[in-house]
């Protein structure tokens, strides 16, 4: 009994979850809701693997966190006089520490990808057996823009920065200063792409790139709304740092990212790309299915009955 309850836990129920024609959402809004309803807690199972290897980031963001809002005032709860080269010395520290922390991350991110990209669009997934088949093919790809990503934010501070020391003698260094912010941005928005791009096609890592920026810049306006809207839990702790303890604030972010918000982002992610793809990519290439999930024709369901019925 034990033993079934585990195997259900893990892999899932094969028979369910598919809707028939005529209970298809019609648009992708109601498909997100309705998936979201099914998979809840397929999710949370999900996030409780994902989040073994996210707990080193986490550990980091939060000492980092906390030790600027208690290393930067004394006793007397007034600011300390290096205050500034200290939050500096912070901030190194910490988003040098974050390198291998995110780096390690993406060894199993395509599993995380591929089931929610399967799960956002109603179609079946095993939260085991798919999540390992998906991180053996794709492990490579994603751990090097899991690597890449890590970078990108010690090197646009650092560059931020060293070109502002400069623009303070010459006004001219605010323009390679602004190009640093803009490749940073740029990147944050592209890489929404990158990890459903990998377990979706077969391409090169140049292509995966390459897609990616062009997918980011053609839905630039949807593409900053994700990233944005996956920031509202650090918006919402942030705010809430001011009016109460910052540390109950740091422990309820820490508690929402350990029980759904890393499968939580990626099923977001995922329902979104879903749709970018279909547009952009499946509806150019011959054969490829699109909008799956969705009753696209809702006026056929008497007519899918009346198949079905000479069907049996």
């Amino acid at each position: 009994m034990f033993g079934k309850f585990m195997n259900n836990y893990y892999y899932g129920k094969s028979g369910k979850g598919d809707y028939k024609k005529e209970d298809l959402p019609t648009n992708r809004w109601q498909l997100f809701w309705e998936m979201l309803r099914v998979r809840f807690s397929g999710l949370v199972r999900l996030n409780l693997m994902y989040v073994v290897a996210w707990l080193p980031t986490m550990i980091v963001l939060m000492m980092g966190v906390l030790s600027i809002f208690t290393g930067l005032v004394d006793e007397n709860g007034e600011i300390v006089a290096n205050a500034a080269e200290l939050l500096m010395s912070l901030i190194n520290s910490t988003l040098l520490l974050l390198i291998p922390c995110i780096t390690i991350t993406g060894v199993v991110t395509p599993g995380v990808a591929y089931v929610t990209r399967n799960w956002s669009r109603d179609e079946h997934a095993f939260i085991w057996s798919d999540f390992k088949d998906a991180i053996k093919e794709n492990w490579k790809q994603s751990l090097l823009v899991s690597f890449l990503t890590s970078l990108m934010p010690i090197v646009v501070y650092m560059c931020w920065d060293f070109y502002g020391q400069l623009a303070l003698e010459n006004a001219l260094m605010t323009i390679p200063q602004v190009l640093v912010l803009m490749i940073g941005l740029i990147w944050s928005i592209s890489v929404t792409y990158m990890h459903p791009l990998i377990v979706s096609y077969k391409l090169k890592f140049s292509g995966v790139m390459r897609n990616s920026l062009l997918l980011a810049i053609a839905r630039l306006p949807f593409s900053v709304g994700i990233r944005l809207l996956h920031c509202v839990p650090v918006v919402i702790a942030v705010g809430l740092a001011l009016v109460v303890n910052p540390m109950y604030c740091v422990l309820g972010l820490f508690l929402y990212y350990l029980m759904i918000g890393f499968s939580l982002s990626r099923f977001i992610t995922a329902s979104y790309t879903n749709g970018v793809f279909d547009k952009y990519i499946n509806s150019r290439i011959e054969g490829a299915t699109v909008n799956r999930g969705l009753n696209t024709d809702p006026d056929d369901d008497d007519d899918y009955e009346e198949e079905e019925a000479e069907q049996e």
